[in-house]
């Protein structure tokens, strides 16, 4: 959610610190700030918005010291003002926090009635009024420490800054990621390894429940119960040039355009090409006596599995159910033994959904997870990690995360077939060739960018636009709406073809662009029918088919976009392209930030 970096080093920090900023601002972007120690004092700078307000403060004013922290902000508690911006201070402590502490007001109001002032809303400003009261008290920072960490509740990540050593921060996860980087007389914290990318590639990622001392020696890590504990330094992987636009102009049309590649970099981990079969990684249980999978995400990861419970239903003859990981704790739901549960998502931090892979685990299911980030907290706590392979995606709105989901779950669907006898072996050969294809049919459907950025205009005056598809492309539809909304600020809902008519359809006239998604195929003649309703009533249609279903009924559409034809196994991969490149398209074309849209961040790690 926000973004945390801190240094301990051996030359100038401020610069440095902003640079990891930099590399974390998707995380994050409200407000951004920075505190460095510095001859008995704590130097703090602030700024609201973007960070490079905090670049021109810091022009304005310089900040010098060895040792720092910093902090690019999503607001949760307060709005996105300097007050409310990290580093949050008292007179001898100042720290960072991602995350939420669930139980800060009244924490507050005891702080309050001791004579604490605050000078924020924040939850954050809490913790640094109750490590300085301890402090105050004559505690060390270590023991002040020790000694708050069990009155949080929530979620949340730590660094912190003490006036009186210049020579150590101190850091603490519970429920947020946070890693540990080694560099040579340097030691590092940060909210991920994409920002410390330029300063080490040697990092530790703390478990749940530990606090760390780092000095420039190294680091000092402690379990939930306080015992000094050794945790693995593991190489990061993570590269500064992963997190640059190139000649790109946003990150987002980067990563739309690294589909071809990165999916087939993930599909190469699980197809093996000469025996033209499907391989997951080594597991320890019977794939074969599963008797049901349950499948919980949140936003495009949940569209992703929608997609999933169309193969494993089709293709293993397996039940599925899907929930929206925000909800799936609350309704109490019913685990049978032998059940799978499947959890998706890009950072594979996300608190939603690992707060009901947690719940599922202690059912006694057994968990599967799809991750991009194979050293995250649910791919340490999974059965059977699934990762993809897309890289770092920087772009809020997610694409080539999405794509790369889709072909982890279309190979898991065919295992699942095979190891359920419900595949032979003829039949799983062919479901290779189809996903080998992928990366070719990828590149076709982005050969069409520019005449979708020269239709785009005719949706950017729209209040209101419609997505309609069946099938495993309804879930696209409502990916498609979702894209559109996150970027473009446009009103946008998907819905399945034959739902128009049980009343959405009221919503239609001449001012509602209509976006068809339609394959040839055996659904192409029920939502081309769907979409002639549409026309009926004065709907203006754009129709993304290939060159045979636009041929048929792409005549008086207000637009179409074609497609190559592809098998309908991987239509959902290639079709995801079109609603992605229009959204991004129509966002330009408005003029919005198409990377950082305004109240969404990255890595939704807060309930």
């Amino acid at each position: 959610m926000c973004g945390i970096i801190g240094i301990v080093g051996k030359e100038q920090v401020a610069d440095r610190l902003v640079d990891g900023l930099r590399r974390m601002e998707y995380r994050g972007y409200d407000s951004a700030g920075i505190c460095l120690v510095e001859g008995g004092q704590l130097v703090r700078r602030r700024a609201e918005g973007k960070l490079n307000n905090l670049v021109v403060e810091l022009a304005r004013h310089p900040a010098e010291g060895l040792i720092g922290i910093a902090h690019t902000r999503w607001a949760t508690h307060g709005a996105p003002t300097t007050s409310n911006a990290h580093p949050h201070a008292t007179e001898h402590v100042a720290l960072v926090h991602n995350g939420i502490i669930e139980n800060f007001k009244p924490l507050r109001e005891a702080l309050m009635a001791r004579g604490r002032t605050f000078e924020s809303e924040t939850d954050t400003e809490v913790v640094a009024h109750m490590v300085s009261e301890q402090v105050e008290a004559g505690l060390s920072p270590q023991d002040a420490v020790q000694a708050v960490l069990p009155q949080l509740r929530g979620a949340f990540a730590l660094a912190i800054a003490f006036r009186t050593h210049d020579d150590m921060l101190i850091g603490a996860r519970l429920g947020s990621p946070l890693v540990v980087g080694y560099g040579d007389g340097e030691t590092y914290l940060g909210s991920d390894a994409l920002a410390l990318a330029p300063l080490t590639q040697k990092i530790t990622y703390l478990e749940e429940g530990d606090w760390v001392v780092i000095t420039r020696e190294g680091a000092q890590i402690f379990d939930v119960d306080n015992n000094l504990v050794a945790r693995p330094i593991v190489a990061s992987g993570a590269t500064a040039a992963a997190i640059e636009k190139g000649n790109y102009r946003h990150f987002m049309q980067k990563e739309i355009f690294e589909q071809p590649v990165v999916v087939a970099q993930t599909l190469r981990s699980y197809l093996r090409r000469v025996e033209q079969t499907v391989a997951l990684p080594q597991i320890d249980f019977d794939l074969a006596k599963i008797n049901r999978v349950t499948i919980v995400a949140c936003g495009t990861s949940f569209y992703a599995a929608m997609v999933a419970k169309y193969w494993f239903e089709q293709f293993a003859r397996l039940p599925v159910d899907i929930d929206v990981a925000s909800e799936f704790r609350y309704r109490d739901p019913v685990l049978e033994e032998g059940g799978l549960s499947l959890f998706i998502s890009q950072s594979g931090e996300t608190a939603d959904t690992l707060a009901a892979l947690r719940h599922c685990k202690a059912a006694g299911q057994t968990i599967a997870v799809v991750v991009n980030v194979p050293t995250s907290t649910m791919a340490r706590e999974a059965d059977l990690l699934l990762p993809t392979h897309a890289g770092p995606e920087i772009g809020v709105a997610s694409t080539k995360a999405f794509t790369c989901q889709l072909a982890v779950l279309a190979a898991l669907a065919a295992h699942l077939a095979v190891k359920r006898g419900r595949m032979n072996r003829e039949e799983e050969a062919a479901i290779v060739e189809h996903l080998i294809e992928v990366p070719s049919a990828l590149n076709a459907a982005l050969a069409h960018d520019d005449e979708i950025a020269a239709m785009a205009h005719l949706i950017v005056p729209a209040r209101d636009v419609l997505y309609l598809g069946r099938g495993a492309d309804y879930p696209l539809a409502l990916e498609g709406a979702l894209k559109l909304k996150e970027i473009s600020y446009i009103h946008a809902e998907g819905y399945a073809s034959g739902e128009m008519k049980h009343g959405p359809i009221a919503l239609i006239d001449e001012s509602v662009p209509v976006i068809v998604l339609a394959p040839s195929g055996p659904l192409f003649e029920k939502t081309v029918s769907n979409m002639q309703e549409v026309r009926a009533r004065g709907g203006k249609v754009v129709l993304i088919s290939d060159a045979e279903g636009i041929a048929e009924a792409g005549e008086g559409c207000l637009a179409t976009i074609e497609m190559p034809r592809v098998h309908p196994l991987i239509a959902p991969l290639v079709y995801a392209v079109p609603v992605q490149l229009l959204a991004y398209h129509v966002a330009v074309a408005k003029g919005t930030d198409v990377d950082q849209p305004r109240n969404l961040a990255k890595s939704v790690t807060v309930e």
